[in-house]
């Protein structure tokens, strides 16, 4: 027996309503998503520590919600996991033309643009599909900031974009003083909506660079904690096990001690 096979019957076998994990059991597509977020960055954070044993462990739970989700559907009668794998399998030879047939396109943009079209086609395909927007298809329970990214690279996709990020950096700028005049006049909703433009602008610059926003703070993220770590450690040795009951300026001037011994190595 093949270790998928295996798997596929642990989980019918979870799912078994006289012999089943009761947890398991009350399970509905809906209460699995926060799981299989979770899981989602968990494999990420595994690929970014390069932490290959911890990858291929969070790899098996991420695919484990993909057996849970396809037993639930069986169980109602829609589809099963053997039919998820046929469709991907299908999808990926259809598009992937000058892989697994005999097209050829010019450029990694040519290639692009007909990754984007047969994307397209099959949405339109789909019977319950009215939606012709350019910006279908970018679903809204992405992370925000991965989101934006999406929605900007579809707008740029038919010519919607700036001309290079000179005019995204201008726009940035605009926004800043729009976040400063709505917090002048005290106004916190239309505050928050300047924000969001704010945030939404910067996305822009990221992208325009070559990054991807989510990935660029989420490193930021983790200097800021291992630098605060490392703050903590050294106030410690100071005799401050309790960092906030220091003023400011102490935890400032351990906080440059850290940065400096970071530009050191």
């Amino acid at each position: 027996m093949s270790s998928i096979d295996q798997l596929l019957q642990i989980m019918a076998q979870l799912r078994d309503p006289e012999r089943g994990c009761p947890w398991d059991l009350k399970q509905t597509y809906a209460t699995i998503v926060p799981h299989t977020l979770e899981e989602a960055y968990e494999v990420a954070d595994a690929i970014e520590r390069h932490d290959m044993a911890e990858l291929r462990d969070e790899l098996g739970d991420l695919l484990f919600q993909v057996v849970f989700y396809s037993q639930i559907a069986r169980e109602e009668g829609h589809f099963d996991f053997e039919q998820v794998a046929a469709g991907i399998c299908e999808k990926m030879l259809r598009r992937h033309p000058h892989v697994f047939a005999d097209a050829q396109f010019e450029s990694e943009e040519a290639l692009h643009q007909a990754w984007e079209k047969a994307k397209s086609a099959e949405r339109a395909g789909k019977p319950e599909h009215t939606d012709r927007s350019q910006m279908a298809g970018v679903t809204k329970a992405l992370p925000a900031l991965l989101r934006a990214h999406k929605l900007q690279k579809k707008a740029a996709d038919v010519g919607f974009d700036w001309p290079d990020v000179s005019g995204a950096f201008d726009k940035t700028r605009e926004e800043i003083a729009e976040v400063e005049h709505a917090l002048e006049a005290g106004d916190r909703e239309h505050l928050e909506e300047e924000l969001g433009d704010l945030l939404f602008a910067m996305v822009n610059v990221v992208r325009l660079l070559g990054f991807q926003a989510e990935h660029s703070l989420r490193k930021a993220s983790d200097k800021f904690e291992r630098r605060f770590r490392r703050m903590e450690q050294l106030l410690v040795k100071k005799g401050h096990p309790e960092p906030g009951k220091l003023e400011l300026d102490a935890m400032e001037a351990v906080w440059e001690r850290v940065k400096l011994e970071e530009n050191v190595k």
